[in-house]
């Protein structure tokens, strides 16, 4: 995604650019009819576009908001993700805080948070179709990442790994049956959180839905020249055209934000929150941050398109 806070105007004209020469031509071709060749009987009431503008409209605003809600959802999860993350850390580090020093117990619990670091890195990369694994070499040491190559869906993986841990540290008597159940249900959390995020990115946004609103659009662009020839003469290019940006503007933008996994600037800011994760997380154990392969990875993740 996009780590600005201004998206440029090319980026956000190059939407639609195809779309608005194709409708400039035709404003032209259509004003050229009526002024050259006088064919003043293509003019027709500025009512009939003006009535379908507003059914478009109110089409367009119910495929934002239904748009929008999957959006805001997407968010959601990751704002559970943040607070099972730093629950999951809390208890692992406030359950096995002996009175003694036992290095064993020390490298166990910082292996299981860098774990859960690695978790919220690999599932954002996860969604948006990505190498799971890619730079996680830092938090997750060979023996981790041998297990997880066997696996297609590496953070459900690790939440095995997790589990696993819980059992030997229970086993080892690190841990009481309470405290194991208690880190159980904040593993079911996060396995909740990642599978609702699974289902929006699994879930398709009906395409009839978009198919009927476009073609509509298009009824109404190629309506409105001929409602305006009477009224605006030749300005009537320039007021089409930026009518209908406005209107393919606001398309594209329900087009975007119905997939929140899909690596755009409109996405849910997956690395930026699974950053924040890992600089609390590394506050909790006291240990730096790893910023090389974080900025590694955003940087992946951070395009432009010209």
């Amino acid at each position: 995604m996009l780590l600005k806070e201004k998206i440029p105007f090319h980026y956000t004209f190059g939407k639609i650019k195809y779309e608005v020469m194709g409708v400039l031509a035709y404003s032209i071709l259509v004003w050229i009819m009526y002024h050259n060749f006088h064919f003043v009987r293509i003019a027709i009431p500025l009512s009939v576009p003006a009535m379908l503008g507003t059914v478009i409209s109110l089409l367009l605003g119910f495929r934002s908001n239904q748009a929008y809600d999957r959006w805001w959802e997407a968010r959601h999860i990751w704002g559970a993700v943040v607070n099972d993350s730093r629950t999951v850390a809390r208890q692992m580090l406030c359950f096995l805080d002996k009175e003694y020093k036992d290095e064993a117990i020390e490298q166990f619990r910082n292996r299981f948070v860098n774990r859960q670091i690695a978790w919220t890195y690999s599932l954002g990369q996860h969604l948006r179709g990505r190498n799971a694994l890619q730079g996680l070499e830092k938090w997750l040491d060979k023996s981790d990442m041998d297990y997880l190559a066997g696996y297609t869906n590496k953070p459900a993986a690790m939440l095995n790994l997790h589990a696993r841990d819980i059992t030997i540290a229970m086993r080892e008597g690190w841990l009481n049956r309470y405290q194991q159940v208690e880190l159980d249900r904040t593993l079911s959390r996060l396995c909740d959180s990642q599978g609702k995020a699974e289902r929006i990115k699994n879930t398709v946004f009906p395409s009839t839905y978009s198919l009927y609103i476009h073609f509509s659009l298009l009824l109404f662009i190629g309506l409105l020249p001929f409602g305006l020839i009477d009224f605006f003469g030749w300005a009537e290019i320039l007021v089409v055209t930026a009518i209908s940006a406005c209107f393919l503007l606001i398309e594209k933008m329900a087009i975007h934000l119905q997939d929140p996994f899909d690596n755009k600037p409109t996405d849910t800011p997956v690395t930026t929150i699974a950053g924040n994760i890992e600089r609390d997380l590394k506050q909790m154990i006291r240990e730096p941050l790893m910023a090389d392969v974080t900025m590694a990875i955003r940087e992946k993740e951070t395009f432009f398109v010209m």
